[in-house]
């Protein structure tokens, strides 16, 4: 009967502590609520946020369900599907591709710059030119190949009903059709946090991907974060749009964040508005990540007692 009590008590004395803690944390959240709805009352667009604590399941949601234009960070769901693909064995990541020069579109530094007929390339380094410059070349090479029938159907095994890829880049002509690339800022949360656990490819493949979508590029997520701090990302812009969505690798801490923007009074306002919420997420789950359940922080090289 001792034992049993002495048990009853530590396993009573653990659950306060363990609600002591959430509580103070959840502090944390309610000022990040504030300060992202202080810049969403400040930008002159409409702004959507969806933010997942991959290690709590914990989220903040803002406009999460609305649809957006995509710009590039639709090129996050080609890459799945590319990656899908290669995982059944249809296509393979070594795969060679001759470059031809009816694949030109604008906005395609890279491959404009590559000798048509001639210069052969693995669709893996077609995929990091769609990540790292977001060459819309490449990227439309990788949606002839893979078929963008495909990525919507691999969308709605997913249950991301509101998220396709209705166009190639550039196609002007499909854009002013209403046939635009859309989804929302809870289905990218969706995907991303479906990848990171697992449920789309194995774990060489999962790892593989994340590591061309953490290939450095201009994006709004990083900007004011730590420098080396690994992000697998990829932003968007168009007339009126600015979109960041992506994992934040935070050691012990990592987490997901998908900014979208749109009828933007001024582009560079909703750039400013994402890395502002980024940088204000990144302070929280960087504190989480290194605190103990009191809050006590103790990083490398502190001596304070």
């Amino acid at each position: 009967m001792r034992i049993v009590s002495c048990i009853l008590l530590f396993v009573a004395t653990l659950t306060a502590q363990t609600s002591t803690s959430a509580a103070k944390q959840q502090i944390l959240w309610d000022k990040l609520a504030a300060t992202i709805s202080a810049a969403d009352q400040k930008l002159d667009g409409v702004m959507g946020i969806a933010i997942e604590d991959l290690t709590t399941g914990q989220k903040f949601l803002l406009h999460a369900d609305e649809v957006f234009p995509q710009a590039s960070s639709i090129k996050i769901a080609v890459l799945v599907e590319l990656y899908r693909q290669a995982q059944s064995g249809r296509v393979k990541l070594t795969d060679l591709y001759t470059v031809q020069a009816s694949d030109l579109v604008a906005d395609s530094y890279i491959m404009s710059g590559l000798t048509p007929g001639i210069t052969q390339i693995t669709l893996r380094d077609l995929a990091t030119m769609m990540v790292a410059v977001s060459d819309n070349s490449a990227t439309n090479v990788l949606i002839d190949r893979i078929g963008m029938a495909n990525v919507n159907v691999m969308l709605d095994s997913q249950g991301l009903a509101k998220t396709r890829l209705r166009r190639k880049m550039m196609d002007l002509k499909a854009a002013s059709e209403g046939r635009e690339n859309v989804s929302t800022p809870s289905e990218m949360m969706t995907l991303l946090d479906n990848l990171y656990r697992g449920k789309l490819l194995s774990k060489e493949l999962t790892d593989d991907l994340f590591n061309v979508l953490s290939t450095p590029k201009s994006s709004f997520i990083p900007r004011d974060l730590p420098e080396g701090t690994k992000i697998a990302n990829k932003p968007g812009e168009l007339e009126g749009v600015r979109n960041d969505s992506g994992i934040i690798f935070v050691e012990n801490r990592p987490y997901i964040l998908c900014a979208m923007t749109t009828y933007l009074q001024n582009e560079r306002d909703g750039e400013l508005a994402i890395s502002e919420i980024s940088a204000a997420a990144y302070r929280l789950f960087d504190r989480l990540s290194r605190a103990s359940e009191y809050g006590r922080v103790v990083s490398r090289g502190n001596s304070r007692r």
